[in-house]
């Protein structure tokens, strides 16, 4: 920005302009900040994943359970993985969620 003027009453009207430009511009962000957050509302809820695995608290953070995706019982916890990782998953002998049952989703036997 250029200098500003010496004198009390241009800088008064400086000060002024100034504070009418920032009102204009918080009532443009404001819109702005509504119009986005009514198009949020307006989106579709994003699709669950297909599978999750949910690991346990501490250091090693270990898979302790294979969910569906929509799984009720599911938690912070969990990541979602692919079905293959899934199917390995429970192969290498992480427990299936014995609520939404995902061994049996995918067709594996017990």
């Amino acid at each position: 920005m250029s200098e500003l003027p010496p004198d009390l009453p241009r800088l008064r009207t400086v000060v002024t302009y100034l504070r009418g430009e920032l009102g204009r511009a918080e009532r443009a962000l404001n819109t702005a900040e509504e119009r986005e957050a009514l198009a949020a509302r307006r989106r579709p809820p994003a699709e669950p994943p297909a599978w999750l695995i949910e690991r346990g608290i501490g250091a090693g953070r270990l898979p302790v359970r294979v969910h569906a995706g929509g799984c009720w019982d599911s938690r912070k916890r969990c990541t979602p993985i692919d079905t293959d990782q899934a199917r390995r998953a429970l192969v290498e002998g992480i427990p299936a969620c014995p609520h939404c049952r995902p061994d049996t989703a995918l067709g594996m036997p017990e």
